[in-house]
């Protein structure tokens, strides 16, 4: 992954993370915490897999905690508000591309590697095709090496 980019996020990824942190620390900690209390209610907990169960939840829920801190603390946040002359790809962006090997069209937005989701059109920038992607403006040709052979994009618009 190219570090320079594995930091970024867009505004709205950032407002995502931070509102995923805000339900874990408020509501998903006291579920797991009462879900603890009700599996030793059942009494013996070495042998007890509500017990077993409600500690994985509660380390799990600590853990994505923690990695969202973490991520909030060293983001760098893309404002994909303004506007700039400059029509490069970037990320916070949307890039219509034409592949050239399959003759589609498809649109992504460019977005930090924790906000990536490619069903949903979002791309991450420290991904293969993103980071070939960037810096690259419409009209210029993209090419290539993946495990399956060659990739060729043309980029069509950049907003």
């Amino acid at each position: 992954m190219n570090n320079e980019y594995s930091k970024e996020i867009t505004r709205e990824g950032y407002n995502d993370l931070q509102k995923e942190l805000e339900t874990l620390i408020t509501v998903t900690r006291k579920e797991n915490a009462e879900r603890l209390k009700e599996a030793i209610s059942y009494g013996d907990i070495s042998e007890n897999s509500e017990y077993d169960a409600a500690k994985d939840a509660q380390a799990e829920t600590e853990k994505r905690i923690s990695d969202i801190e973490a991520m909030l603390r060293t983001a760098v946040v893309i404002d994909d508000t303004v506007a700039s002359d400059d029509a490069t790809v970037q990320t916070g962006r949307t890039v219509k591309l034409k592949d050239l090997v399959y003759n589609e069209e498809v649109e992504y937005k460019i977005v930090g590697s924790s906000e990536a989701d490619p069903f949903e059109g979002k791309l991450s920038n420290a991904s293969a095709v993103g980071q070939h992607l960037i810096g690259n403006k419409a009209g210029d040709v993209v090419t290539f090496e993946i495990p399956d052979g060659i990739a060729k994009y043309e980029i069509l618009e950049v907003r």
